[in-house]
């Protein structure tokens, strides 16, 4: 992953449990590690939000010797009422952003 960023406190619009698993979209090979030091958790705490995305239906792994590789099912809908119906595409497009956003690069014309 790119650049850990500054320490934060207080309140944030968003849950650990969507930040996990944008850092999941944006790198479905990601180590548990790498996404505990993104999103300032534990390891022990990304362990169980992922355990809890796969109990819920929002994420699957498949095991390749010791590299998991994860698959985020895109048509799920999200649990809270206020959002029934969105599917976690939705979600995800407004969290994960473009490589060439990230990097600060101008997209090239078509």
């Amino acid at each position: 992953m790119v650049g850990v960023p500054e320490s934060h406190t207080g309140w944030t619009f968003i849950t650990s449990h969507a930040r996990v698993l944008a850092a999941i979209a944006d790198n479905p090979s990601v180590r548990v590690r790498d996404i505990a030091a993104h999103c300032r958790l534990t390891e022990r705490a990304v362990a169980r939000i992922i355990a809890d995305l796969e109990q819920g239906g929002y994420l699957s792994h498949t095991r390749d010797g010791r590299t998991n590789t994860y698959r985020i099912e895109p048509d799920k809908v999200l649990r809270h009422p206020a959002e029934a119906g969105l599917p976690v595409a939705s979600l995800l497009s407004l969290l994960v952003q473009d490589e060439t956003e990230r990097i600060g690069k101008p997209v090239a014309q078509q």
